[in-house]
């Protein structure tokens, strides 16, 4: 018997783009990365949800990719919302439509629409023939500030978040701006929580510059909404490229702040509960329990929840407080449900101070049930305040 070790080093490139109207014909960003990859033949999956509020995306689309001379072998339409990767029958559409336009590992898919349409295609796209290039266009404040420009993607299963998926570096991502100001006004500003989960773990300034700003970002001022987004998804991409653990195979996820009282809450509520408002939610909790911890000072707590007050997030939500047979608030599950999710012993970010988290490995049960209570308290006084 013998034992031999090869290593097989893999650079991957990340590319993320920014523009503004990305199907105008003079527009030639996205023109020269589908050219650059060899001009394969293309197909096109938009969010219906994109279409409602641009009804004519996809004959632009179709236009502008017949003018750059290249193949289009369908535009098709996927339902929206979570509901998009809720289970695998969005997923098995993709793949239907992969394999009727006769696309190989050389194609490209292109894909438009908000995190969970991402979600769904980016999965068919990985693994319809182990690998079809995959050109994402996030269209919501929350795809293109955080998920958009991720190299992994998932749908739902067993009642549990993102439990189908696969890392998978996309050909490019491009952020069209353009895109931002089609959101109605609550999906717009929720999104934020993302540019505001950055900032607390990864850079001070970014906190301090989102908390200057709060009032006029909840007014949805558009210069500063593009300027958030884009600082937010360059943090997270720059995390994801020069933090040394781009396929997450250690256990730190400082980009998961805030997402394991999230997740369950989602997966407790359904639909009713969108990502962007449980994360909030799992942030203020999380905020909470730092300081309760010694981890953190109470002062950066109080800015923490006076912040997602002003930008009009949610800090509480019903679910918090459901519990099972024994009494046991069931959001607690969620702490299990994350360890195993992420593999190995629980670590969880939490935060030291602004800009900055720690990873911690344990949750003591009996604080998190003392901070639901205190943080309904602070959210009932918060949303009091007059705006």
């Amino acid at each position: 018997m013998s034992l031999h070790e090869f290593q097989i080093p893999v650079v991957f490139r990340h590319r993320v783009a920014f523009t503004r109207a990305a199907f105008d014909p003079g527009n030639d960003v996205l023109r020269g990365i589908l050219r650059e990859s060899g001009g394969g033949p293309s197909m096109v999956v938009i969010d219906e949800g994109v279409t409602r509020v641009c009804p004519a995306l996809a004959g632009q689309v179709a236009e502008y990719v017949a003018a750059a001379g290249l193949e289009l072998r369908g535009v098709h339409l996927l339902g929206g919302g979570e509901a998009a990767k809720a289970d695998d029958r969005g997923v098995r559409e993709v793949w239907r439509w992969i394999d009727e336009a006769g696309l190989d590992r050389h194609s490209q898919v292109l894909v438009i629409g908000g995190g969970a349409v991402l979600d769904a295609v980016g999965f068919a796209a990985a693994t319809a023939h182990r690998g079809v290039r995959l050109v994402r266009l996030p269209t919501t404040t929350l795809s293109q500030a955080d998920s958009g420009v991720g190299v992994k993607c998932a749908i739902n299963a067993f009642g549990k978040k993102n439990w189908i998926g696969a890392f998978a570096v996309p050909h490019a991502v491009l952020n069209d701006a353009a895109f931002l100001h089609l959101q109605d006004e609550e999906t717009r500003r929720a999104g934020l929580i993302e540019a505001v989960k950055v900032a607390l773990v990864k850079d001070a300034v970014f906190f301090d510059w989102i908390e200057a700003h709060a009032d006029a970002l909840a007014a949805l001022d558009a210069d500063l909404l593009e300027e958030c987004v884009q600082r937010s998804a360059l943090l997270h991409a720059r995390h994801i490229a020069e933090g040394g653990d781009p396929f997450e195979n250690g256990s730190s996820r400082p980009l998961d702040f805030g997402h394991w009282a999230a997740h369950k809450l989602e997966s407790l509520v359904g639909h009713g509960l969108s990502h962007a408002h449980a994360v909030s939610v799992g942030i203020a909790l999380d905020s909470l329990i730092s300081t309760h911890a010694g981890w953190c000072s109470e002062s950066l707590t109080g800015r923490v929840l006076r912040l997602l007050a002003t930008l009009r997030l949610p800090l509480v939500h019903p679910a918090l407080r459901w519990t099972d047979d024994a009494g046991r608030l069931r959001v607690l599950e969620g702490i299990d449900e994350f360890r195993q999710h992420l593999g190995g012993p629980l670590t969880v970010m939490m935060l030291r101070a602004a800009g900055r988290g720690i990873d911690v490995h344990e949750l003591d049960g009996d604080l998190v049930s003392r901070c639901v209570g205190e943080l309904e308290r602070r959210a009932e006084a918060l949303m009091a305040r007059p705006r």
